[in-house]
């Protein structure tokens, strides 16, 4: 599993770092949304998911491998 922000969606509204804080930080300079480096992401399948849920531009971006 890989998590992508689509920065072209995301508007920075931090829904996703509410909702998951170990996966999703927020860049100050791009003013977006990003997946923090090296986080184990099948550990936090649960709050990723209301991540993906909540997130109102559909930005984030689940990748199976």
């Amino acid at each position: 599993m890989k998590v992508i922000i689509n920065k072209e969606n995301c508007i920075g509204c931090g829904s996703c770092s509410a909702a998951c804080p170990d996966v999703f930080g927020y860049n100050d300079i791009e003013s977006v949304a990003e997946v923090k480096e090296d986080v184990k992401f099948d550990e936090f399948k649960t709050c990723i998911d209301e991540a993906i849920a909540g997130c109102p531009t559909e930005a984030i971006v689940v990748e199976n491998k």
